[in-house]
């Protein structure tokens, strides 16, 4: 059993987090949120030591580190604001600590060079979440596309279409995600497991074209060693299709290759207790997993659209 603490235990995604620590028998024992509504503690580790303000945890995290080898923490997960991710990945680092660290692991990728120098330094590990990795579907997938690959038979390039709508409320400008500085926009913050996967699926990047790129929206095409890709997110519920909207829905998510769809709306439940069980095997994802994605977001958030191009897509009807 290992001891965790874990920042940003108020968030959206941390439930998640709390189920795969308890779920691969291990135990939380410190949590950091400036927020204090963690009353989702008392489900998962009612014992665990809660904090509000940085400088306090951070200060628990060090005596527990000085007592003794064995009550030191041994990992840190990370679920706090996006802008945030490369300090407190630094600081499981500085107290002998791993890092297990949502997307995206930092915004820029010149922060990957640096904790890498850290890694080499403290001989402690920094990893990240890519569930999508990990969802049998697309292990399958995959499997099949190196298949064909490598028998030959990969023929021209694949023609992949993603597109992905969450309809957000106004409370979404309004928070640290609407921020671009903090977040790092659209396509970092709802978009960067998807570009993980495809760069996974069709290898690296040979050519990007950014055709629309907003607060809300972002949509272009991208050129990879095996496929091309065009790609459509967005925030804004205006471009769910119209029988999603007429339901009541707010998310449309479909990714299509060569006009066959790819289904994978099942299997989400245990996908961060597996990232984890493979972590703790020492079979995670670390920092050169993370920096394809990395850069390319980076990429779509600095390079300025070719012009202007109506918000259209081949998947919103």
């Amino acid at each position: 059993m290992a001891d965790f603490a874990l920042t940003g235990v108020a968030g959206y995604v941390a439930p998640r987090h709390l189920k795969a620590i308890r779920d691969t028998e291990n135990r939380l024992v410190a949590a950091l949120d400036p927020f204090d509504s963690v009353g989702i503690l008392d489900s998962y580790f009612p014992d665990c030591a809660f904090f509000t303000e940085y400088e306090r945890f951070d200060r628990h995290l060090e005596k527990l580190r000085r007592k003794s080898d064995d009550e030191r923490v041994r990992y840190l997960s990370i679920c706090s604001p996006n802008h945030l991710h490369d300090a407190h990945v630094r600081t499981a680092l500085r107290i002998g600590a791993d890092a297990i660290c949502e997307k995206p692991l930092v915004l820029n990728p010149w922060n990957l060079d640096a904790l890498a120098e850290l890694e080499a330094e403290t001989g402690q590990r920094v990893w990240t979440v890519l569930q999508l990795r990990v969802h049998p579907s697309l292990v399958a997938l995959k499997a099949k596309l190196e298949a064909e690959h490598a028998g030959g038979n990969s023929g021209s390039k694949h023609e992949v279409l993603l597109s992905y709508v969450t309809g957000r409320g106004l409370w979404y400008m309004r928070s640290w995600k609407g921020s671009v500085e903090k977040s790092g926009g659209v396509a970092t913050n709802i978009g960067i497991h998807f570009f993980d996967l495809l760069t996974w699926l069709f290898g690296p990047v040979e050519d990007l074209e950014v055709h629309v790129s907003d607060e809300l929206t972002c949509a272009g095409t991208l050129h990879l060693e095996q496929a091309t890709v065009q790609w459509f997110l967005s925030v804004d519920a205006e471009f769910l299709p119209g029988d999603r909207r007429a339901a009541g829905e707010r998310t449309f998510r479909c990714i299509s290759i060569d006009g066959e769809e790819i289904e994978f709306s099942g299997g989400f439940t245990d996908l961060h207790t597996e990232v984890y069980r493979q972590t703790l095997d020492g079979r995670g994802f670390g920092i050169e997993d993370a920096r394809p994605s990395v850069e390319l977001v980076h990429r779509i958030r600095t390079e300025p659209p070719e012009g202007p191009r109506p918000y259209s897509h081949p998947l919103i009807r």
